[in-house]
């Protein structure tokens, strides 16, 4: 019987988010004013194909953008939570679901030599087109209003559940270590026996403390953290348990 860690990406494994850090290969660093006025709430990933097009006409290619991303700090204690998960792996299964993209999260857990850690990773999926181009997807269609319109975590989280078990994997609690807005919904889904996980004073945090303020009911516990050394702790208590 294992424990399930589901890792949010940007802000969580690595200490920013991808999507904006690749703006570093931008003429100046920055995008153009309308380009950055294009962007609509809840069409991240469509704002980002417009963003990786703009670099693209302006010669930005595949080995500088790849430079640029292996350049972003993993947050601090991620290195030794994953060293620490590889010597346990018989105790964890670990995924990651994230609103980055496919090339952005293969270069990152590549360059760090992580990817053996994870078993799947759910994400934009992207490509380099025939011009040299990064293109990306959304992720899938779905029907929650509460999430951005390329993926809910939640319904990606509950179908791996569902076919691991349907292949007899049947895990005995829910890690979710994440932080952001996004990251809301599957939390909110988790059962009594889980753990929701929210990077202290990032949004997932503050939201879930509003919640209780409000008094609308959570099953998991909420244990907070800062750094991925605290995550250790947790998860060698549950463990011992």
């Amino acid at each position: 019987m294992k424990i399930l860690l589901v890792f949010d990406f940007d802000n969580t494994i690595i200490d920013d988010n991808s999507d904006t850090w690749i703006v570093q290969c931008a003429p100046d660093k920055k995008l153009p004013i309308e380009l950055q006025d294009s962007y609509q709430k809840g069409f991240w990933t469509e704002f980002m194909g417009r963003v990786f097009k703009y670099l693209g006409d302006e010669g930005v290619r595949e080995n500088e953008m790849k430079t640029t991303m292996t350049s972003i700090p993993f947050t601090p204690g991620m290195v030794e939570l994953f060293n620490f998960i590889r010597k346990n792996k018989d105790k964890f299964d670990c995924i990651i679901i994230s609103d980055s993209n496919s090339v952005f999260i293969d270069w990152v857990l590549e360059a760090a030599n992580f990817h053996d850690i994870f078993a799947k990773v759910f994400t934009n999926p992207a490509a380099f087109d025939s011009n040299g181009h990064l293109t990306v997807e959304n992720y899938h269609a779905h029907s929650c209003n509460r999430c951005p319109k390329n993926l809910c975590k939640n319904v990606v989280l509950v179908e791996f559940v569902e076919k691991q078990l349907q292949q007899g994997v049947n895990y005995t609690q829910i890690v979710y270590i994440g932080d952001g807005g996004n990251d809301v919904c599957p939390v909110t889904f988790l059962k009594k026996n889980d753990v929701a996980m929210p990077r202290k004073g990032y949004t997932l945090q503050k939201t879930l403390s509003r919640m209780s303020q409000n008094l609308e009911s959570m099953e998991s516990s909420i244990v907070v953290w800062s750094s991925g050394v605290e995550i250790i702790s947790h998860l060698q208590f549950l463990i011992k348990e």
